[in-house]
C-alpha cells in the first residue's frame, strides 16, 4: 500500500473524526473493506437515487480507431457475386444470426454476431489518412477557432469524472509515425478536458516516490500561482481549463485506482490470454502496434471508471497484399474484439459499455495489380456492441460491387450521436463556444442518434 504521509503535528481530525493523514492514506480508508473511492462512488449513487432519470450505473465508450481504413469487402460485406477481381478469395460464412454473412476469417464474430452490429454503408468520409473524422465527427477543413473537440473531451466536459482516481477520458492511443493517425486535442473546449495517457515512460509518474503531502500541496500552490500570471497573459483561450486538468491530475496521483486497472499482473491469466497477444512495442507499417491486450485494459479502465476509452490499433492500408495481409491480421483483431464484447456480457456490462471499431474510409472494390486495395472513401464500414442497443442485425447495404451505399447510408456523425446517446451526454444542455465566441454545434442540427440501434 502507498501511502501520502503529511508531518505528523499536523494532523487535524475531521468532522467524522478521520484524521488528514487517514484521508491522504492511497486505499487504505478500510471501512467495511471499502475504500476511500468506493465510498465516495456509493456517496454519489445515493445523492441520486429516486430522482427522475437517475441511474445508478456508469456510462462508458471503447473506442477502436483501425489505423488506415480497413477492407470492408473481406470483413462484413462479402460481395459473393461479384467478378473475382473484386471479391478476391475470401468466402462468405453464415452467422448465429440467421441471414447474416461475413467473411470466412471472421468466425469467432460470426459466433456472437448476436451481439454484434456491422455497419456496411457508412458515408461522407474523405481520401485523407487521419483520425479526425472517427474523433470529432467532422473533417479538419474550416474548423472552429481551437478546433472540434474530440469525442472523448466532450463527455469530460459534460460528465467529468466517475471518481477523483480516475479519468473520464483515457487515451490507450501510441503516437504514430504518420502524424494524422494521431487523435486530435480537446479543441475549443480547453486543455482541462484532454485525454489523459499512460501509454510509454509517463506512467511511471503515476506513483508519488518520496514526496510528501505538503510538499505535493506546495508545489500545487506554486503551480496555481505560475497559472494565474500566465493566465492573465494569454488571450486565446488556451488556458481555460486548467485548473480542471490539475484537479484531475491531483486525484490520480492520491488514488489507486488508475494505476491498478493498467496493471494487467493483477488479471487472470486464462483472460489475458483469452484477448491474445502480439509485439506490442513493434508499430505496424506508420501506424500503431498490434496490441491486443489494449482491449482487455480498456475493460479494466471503464471498470475502474473510465468513460471513454480509445484505442489506435495496427495498420490497415493495404496498397499490396491484401489478402495475404489479412490473413494475418484479421485472426488477431477478431480474437481481442470477440473476447471484449463476451467479456462484458459476462460481467453484465453489456448494456453499459458501448464498443465501437472502425477506420477513416474504406477499400477499392476492384483489386490493384499488387493484389491491394487502394483507398475508397465513397463508401466503409463499422462495427458497434455492447451499450444496450439491439444488436444482431445489420444495417445498411451496398450495391453489388461493394462501392457505393444503396440502402440506409449512416453518417460518422450519426454514430457519434449513437455513442452521446447511449453515455447520457445531452449536447444540447449546455451552449458552446469556439476560441472567437462563436456558437458551436458538436452534432450538426437534425442528426440523430441511429434508430435501429436505440
Amino acid at each position: 500500500m502507498l501511502s501520502i504521509l503529511g508531518r505528523s503535528d499536523r494532523r487535524q481530525r475531521l468532522c467524522n473524526g478521520i484524521s488528514r493523514r487517514d484521508v491522504l492514506r492511497i486505499g487504505g480508508l478500510a471501512l467495511g473493506g471499502l475504500a476511500l473511492p468506493d465510498l465516495l462512488r456509493l456517496e454519489a449513487a445515493a445523492a441520486t437515487a429516486g430522482q427522475p432519470g437517475a441511474s445508478r450505473r456508469q456510462k462508458s465508450v471503447i473506442m477502436i480507431y483501425l489505423c488506415g481504413g480497413p477492407p470492408h469487402q473481406d470483413m462484413y460485406d462479402i460481395k459473393q457475386d461479384a467478378p473475382q477481381e473484386i471479391r478476391g478469395p475470401f468466402a462468405a460464412i453464415p452467422t448465429n444470426v440467421p441471414g447474416i454473412q461475413i467473411s470466412e476469417k471472421l468466425p469467432r464474430m460470426a459466433r456472437i454476431m448476436d451481439k454484434l452490429v456491422p455497419i456496411r454503408s457508412m458515408v461522407g468520409a474523405r481520401d485523407a489518412h487521419y483520425s479526425y473524422q472517427c474523433m470529432t465527427g467532422y473533417h479538419d477543413q474550416q474548423t472552429p477557432a481551437g478546433g472540434w473537440p474530440h469525442f472523448g473531451s466532450v463527455v469530460s466536459r459534460f460528465q467529468g469524472p466517475v471518481s477523483p482516481g480516475t479519468p473520464p477520458f483515457v487515451s490507450l492511443c501510441y503516437t504514430t509515425q504518420h502524424q494524422p493517425y494521431n487523435e486530435p486535442g480537446p479543441g475549443f473546449l480547453g486543455l482541462g478536458h484532454s485525454s489523459f495517457s499512460p501509454k510509454g515512460p509517463g506512467r511511471g509518474d503515476l506513483i508519488l516516490q518520496g514526496i510528501t503531502a505538503d510538499r505535493l500541496g506546495d508545489r500545487r500552490r506554486l503551480l496555481a500561482a505560475f497559472d494565474n500570471f500566465r493566465r492573465e497573459a494569454d488571450g486565446s483561450g488556451k488556458m481555460e481549463g486548467l485548473d480542471t486538468f490539475t484537479d484531475r491530475a491531483m486525484g490520480i496521483l492520491t488514488s489507486p485506482e488508475l494505476f491498478n486497472a493498467l496493471d494487467l499482473s493483477r488479471e487472470d491469466e486464462r483472460t489475458r490470454e483469452r484477448y491474445g497477444t502480439d509485439d506490442e512495442t513493434r508499430p505496424k507499417g506508420d501506424g500503431a502496434p498490434r496490441a491486443p491486450q489494449n482491449f482487455l485494459v480498456a475493460r479494466r479502465l471503464v471498470e475502474a471508471g473510465a468513460r471513454v476509452v480509445t484505442i489506435n490499433y495496427s495498420f490497415w492500408d493495404w496498397h499490396g497484399q491484401n489478402f495475404k495481409n489479412a490473413e494475418s491480421e484479421l485472426p488477431v483483431f477478431e480474437r481481442a474484439l470477440t473476447a471484449l464484447v463476451e467479456d462484458l456480457h459476462e460481467r453484465g456490462l453489456d448494456q453499459d459499455v458501448t464498443v465501437v471499431a472502425w477506420g477513416e474510409f474504406g477499400r477499392t472494390p476492384k483489386i490493384n495489380k499488387d493484389a491491394g486495395r487502394d483507398h475508397w472513401p465513397r463508401v466503409c464500414s463499422a462495427l458497434l456492441a455492447g451499450g444496450g442497443m439491439r444488436t444482431g442485425q445489420v444495417i445498411g447495404a451496398t450495391d453489388r460491387l461493394g462501392g457505393e451505399a444503396v440502402e440506409r447510408p449512416v453518417t460518422f456523425q450519426e454514430v457519434l450521436a449513437t455513442l452521446y446517446h447511449n453515455l447520457g451526454v445531452q449536447l444540447g444542455s449546455e451552449r458552446l463556444f469556439d476560441f472567437r465566441g462563436r456558437p458551436q454545434y458538436l452534432i450538426e442540427p437534425g442528426v440523430a442518434p441511429i434508430k435501429e440501434l436505440v
